[in-house]
């Protein structure tokens, strides 16, 4: 559900740290002090079961955690809370595919070592919105399953919550500013706060082609492709979206028959 940030005393927001490593605690509390003021580090933790004493006492505003720990790793810390009543930011070292597990479950992750730039956009998006168990045990799923593992839904931040939806059924996205629409079958529309730029690294591998500045098309949802001054596709709903010059080379080597 989406929250406004809560500010925990004169300190700001609270926040506490999990992870094994006592040096990564120390370096995120300084990277905190530094570049988010306003977040307060209440807790300090190098073992997940301290970390969960705490975050059931202190109630935090915010989490940044490790995933994997000795003992108990960040899930099933997780799933030992009754409810998940704070945001989330997953500190870890994986490699791009689990980014992409991260990105398609729309949850805020920091990789090591943390850049401070990226340590203040991540707590400014994970203050608006908090995770809920499908989006973990999708992630989970995911990250235990490897790099073979093709997702069928995607998760969408969208207004009071987060909506799964399933891949196949995404007609096409387009970008509005710095928002992605989504076009559904059937007729939905949510707009996420996502650029089309992060929308199509997520999808390009899954049947999605940029065809022009605007708009990533779901290749299995074209109908017809129109030909002429002005090339355009046809989708599944009937609605128009144009081809780029410069993108039609990408369409025929991804259709192979135009």
């Amino acid at each position: 559900m989406n929250q406004e940030p809560s500010f925990g005393g004169q300190g700001g927001l609270k926040a506490i740290i999990i992870d094994d490593e006592p040096d990564c605690v120390k370096l995120l509390s300084l990277q905190l002090k530094m570049y988010c003021p306003k977040v307060a580090v209440v807790a300090a933790c190098t073992s997940s079961t301290e970390g969960l004493l705490q975050i059931k006492e202190l109630q935090p505003d915010i989490v940044f955690m490790d995933i994997e720990m000795p003992i108990m790793n960040g899930f099933q810390l997780l799933e030992k809370l009754e409810q998940i009543n704070f945001s989330l930011v997953f500190v870890t070292a994986y490699d791009q595919f689990a980014v992409k597990a991260f990105r398609f479950n729309a949850l805020d992750y920091l990789l090591k070592p943390i850049d401070g730039k990226d340590l203040t956009k991540a707590v400014e998006k994970a203050m608006l919105q908090r995770p809920d168990q499908q989006q973990l045990r999708s992630l989970k799923q995911q990250l235990h399953a490897g790099e073979k593992f093709q997702p069928d839904k995607i998760a969408l931040p969208y207004q009071n919550g987060v909506i799964f939806t399933e891949i196949k059924n995404v007609l096409y996205c387009e970008a509005d500013n710095n928002y992605t629409r989504f076009f559904i079958a059937g007729g939905q529309q949510y707009l996420v706060s996502k650029t089309l730029g992060d929308i199509q690294e997520v999808l390009e591998e899954r049947n999605f082609v940029r065809v022009h500045r605007q708009y990533l098309v779901n290749l299995d949802q074209i109908k017809k492709y129109v030909r002429g001054e002005g090339n355009y596709l046809i989708m599944n709903n009937d609605e128009s979206i144009p081809v780029a010059r410069n993108k039609k080379e990408k369409l025929i080597e991804r259709f192979g028959w135009l």
